[in-house]
């Protein structure tokens, strides 16, 4: 479906009803296993998905489906804590329609992370990744249909999704921190099976440097309506025939709790400085 204008700003002033005054400035989605750096949000402001017009819900495990309001590292932000995907029945658009949301709210600025599987076979499970591109080639857009130029233009460019000026942020606190960060490009792909080994050796080949479900589609949204936009996958596994074992959900959740501090101090760095 395509949604309207009106009913993006009907989601938008149902959630400035509950925030009395507080404008976020920096958007964070938060993938599986990841959420947790909501529940560090100060003054926090909880709003569900379920109650506000328009929005969808997320069924993801380790997601719980709600905003959270507040300050972050002396920031005024919003965190998503979980996303919808497509694979649970989501238009492209359904599973972007918050970042929209939180443009018209005030956000300028996108912080999102995802868990992701390792196709580089130099690297591996648990290391960060800062992602610098993507991938999303073989799937119809979420800016298809009527434009709404209240967003932004019919045909946006996509050259610099991912702000050079944030990706040097992100590599400045990575070097103070002394966090190993890698660099690579995100290979978005539907869902919800894990990819075959055959596919990750084609994303192998097309440049991918990790694979995932999420992230390409809001991002996409993100730079059509002006927002500057940093992005990193937690490399929670190896991808599917790199090592001779299955890939199951548990992994993610698990890779996710590991990696909870180094991952909440860079992204929290990262925040104190943008």
């Amino acid at each position: 479906m395509n949604f309207s204008f009106k009913q993006y700003e009907e989601s938008a002033e149902y959630i400035k009803s509950k925030l009395k005054g507080f404008v976020p400035q920096i958007a964070m989605i938060l993938g599986s296993g990841l959420g947790y750096l909501g529940d560090e949000v100060e003054n926090a402001v909880f709003v569900d998905y379920s109650d506000i017009p328009h929005f969808k819900t997320s069924t993801a495990p380790g997601h719980k489906g709600r905003l959270v309001f507040g300050l972050l590292e002396g920031k005024n932000v919003a965190v998503m804590q979980g996303r919808m995907h497509h694979y649970e029945g989501y238009s492209y658009e359904e599973t972007a329609y918050a970042v929209r949301v939180l443009r018209l709210l005030g956000c300028e600025t996108l912080v999102i992370t995802n868990a992701a599987g390792c196709v580089r076979t130099d690297w591996k499970a648990g290391d960060l990744m800062l992602i610098t591109d993507h991938i999303k080639m073989f799937s119809e857009s979420p800016l298809r249909g009527e434009n709404l130029p209240e967003f932004g233009v019919r045909f946006p460019d996509a050259s610099k999704l991912y702000t050079p000026e944030l990706r040097d942020v992100a590599r400045s606190c990575a070097a103070e921190l002394g966090t190993e960060l890698r660099e690579g490009v995100y290979f978005y792909c539907y869902g919800p099976q894990y990819e075959t080994p055959a596919e990750i050796r084609a994303a192998r080949v097309l440049g991918g440097d990790a694979v995932g479900m999420s992230t390409a589609p809001e991002v996409i949204v993100a730079g059509h309506c002006g927002m500057k936009v940093l992005g990193f996958s937690l490399l929670s596994n190896m991808a599917a025939g790199i090592l001779d074992q299955p890939l199951s959900e548990q992994e993610v959740l698990d890779a996710g709790v590991a990696a909870k501090d180094k991952f909440s101090r860079l992204v929290r760095s990262c925040l104190g400085k943008i």
